[in-house]
């Protein structure tokens, strides 16, 4: 995938995120802080460390890392993903970062306020009511949620059933190809469409090199950015190892965060 010359949004970061911050605010704000619930706690499957309450909107922070937990599945994967993600972020923009990965369940209305959210795995996909309601309330009101399957499998099951999801919620129709110049592969770097990752050149998965991504997109914004390039496990490794990389894999993940922070 050819990579052209970088540049830089002219907004600052600050500002960037403001309107989006406002519209996740809000969302939370219209009920979701009733409902709040120990859910996190009470599933103990959060390592100390990522176990950390959302903060309060508007805190020191333009960005922190946001992984949702589901029951159905191994949502628990690509553990040093989040922080190489993070280290790039730190490395070519000026967004205030929060070094620590955020571990919330989907069924938690905290997770509403989250500016961006991962979700990813192997297996089966198949929220339960409460997952169902806040996925769609959170992408229909404004937020953002990177899902990438780790199969690289489109005829795997993560892909059938997360996507019979989609349609469950949103519609049929709703999970579509993205063109190649979607303004995703210009946000922040410049790309000619999806980078492809090693395992599907290494012939994993499908034995497929994907050419798109899918997504949903709700009045024009793009809610939902669906992967089966795994790219979750392209960007798991040690950040301090990227120094041995002819190019930095990690750019893309910058024009995802920036497009999700921007529109």
């Amino acid at each position: 995938m050819k990579l052209r010359p970088p540049f830089r949004p002219s907004p600052e970061p600050a500002s960037c995120t403001a309107s989006r911050r406002r519209f996740l605010r809000a969302a939370f704000a219209m009920g979701a802080a009733a409902l709040l619930a120990p859910a996190a706690r009470r599933a103990g499957a959060v390592p100390a460390s990522s176990q950390a309450t959302s903060p309060a909107p508007g805190g020191p922070y333009d960005f922190h890392f946001t992984r949702l937990m589901y029951e159905s599945g191994d949502w628990d994967v690509d553990e040093r993903m989040p922080s190489n993600v993070l280290d790039a972020l730190i490395q070519y923009t000026t967004l205030r970062i929060d070094p620590v990965e955020r571990v919330l369940p989907l069924a938690d209305p905290a997770m509403l306020a989250a500016p961006f959210c991962y979700l990813a795995g192997h297996k089966l996909v198949e929220f339960n009511p409460d997952e169902r309601r806040n996925f769609e309330r959170y992408v229909r009101n404004g937020g953002f949620v990177l899902v990438d399957d780790c199969n690289h499998d489109i005829d795997g099951l993560f892909a059938k059933s997360y996507e019979r999801e989609m349609a469950a919620i949103f519609g049929p129709d709703a999970l579509g190809k993205l063109a190649n110049d979607h303004p995703l592969y210009a946000s922040f770097f410049r790309f000619d469409g999806p980078p492809a990752t090693s395992f599907e050149l290494n012939g994993w998965g499908d034995d497929l090199v994907h050419d798109y991504l899918k997504g949903i997109e709700i009045d024009g914004r793009l809610g939902v950015l669906y992967s089966n390039k795994d790219y979750g496990c392209e960007w798991d490794y040690d950040w301090r190892n990227k120094r041995f990389l002819a190019e930095d894999n990690t750019k893309f993940a910058v024009n995802i965060v920036m497009y999700a922070l921007t529109t």
